[in-house]
């Protein structure tokens, strides 16, 4: 008699409950040949979880609120290199997908990706082969031609709230001047230092000059 194939053990880390539930609930549903073995929302939690629980795959949130996911993808990785990484994330820029692929990602899909192509990509990573979505495909090629430096895209807000640091304003100073929360100032700069792969403000300013956007 055959042995029964042995399931593909995933974790996943997102800081979205419904966006964690809902891959969950589909995991779930595959439960032939993989086996869930949990979900948290931070990357404190990830790396305690991971020192027990026994995983092939993790899919792994680039924006959470504790850490950069692409320097937490890289500390996984030294610590758990058999572990195969897949980045979900809203960001499609090249610099941010090579960063990942750089610290050890073998996977890059987009949170807009249907659920059957997650399942697909797990499949492809767990057999040692690199996974990227159509959009992902997309943009690396898309950048390679028309954008050598690189540059990051921003959100109109962005571009906004990105001229104020650069202006020195503090954040309830934009928070006025934008007529928007300073909560969602603070989420605005998490994003741009995400982008730029930055910790704070100061590098920040200096990434935005060079590539001439201040």
């Amino acid at each position: 008699m055959l042995s029964k194939p042995l399931k593909t053990r995933v974790y996943i880390v997102d800081d979205h409950p419904i966006v964690l539930e809902g891959i969950k609930n589909f995991l779930q549903s595959k439960s032939d040949d993989i086996e869930l073995k949990g979900g948290c929302g931070t990357g404190k939690e990830a790396m305690e979880a991971l020192l027990t629980e026994e995983v092939d795959v993790l899919l792994l949130d680039i924006n959470l609120p504790d850490m950069n996911g692409i320097d937490l993808c890289k500390l996984i990785k030294q610590q758990h290199p058999d572990i195969n990484i897949i980045a979900i994330s809203i960001y499609n820029e090249r610099s941010m997908i090579t960063k990942m692929l750089q610290n050890g990602a073998t996977g890059y899909i987009l949170k807009n990706a249907s659920a059957e192509e997650l399942y697909t990509a797990i499949k492809t990573v767990v057999n040692k082969s690199l996974y990227f979505s159509t959009d992902v495909q997309r943009s690396l090629f898309e950048a390679a031609l028309d954008d050598p430096l690189d540059l990051p895209r921003l959100t109109r807000r962005e571009e906004e709230v990105l001229r104020c640091i650069g202006e020195g304003k503090t954040t309830s100073e934009m928070a006025s001047q934008l007529f928007v929360s300073t909560h969602t100032i603070e989420t605005h700069r998490r994003n741009l230092m995400q982008k730029f792969n930055v910790s704070n403000s100061a590098a920040l300013i200096r990434m935005a000059t060079q590539y001439n956007l201040l």
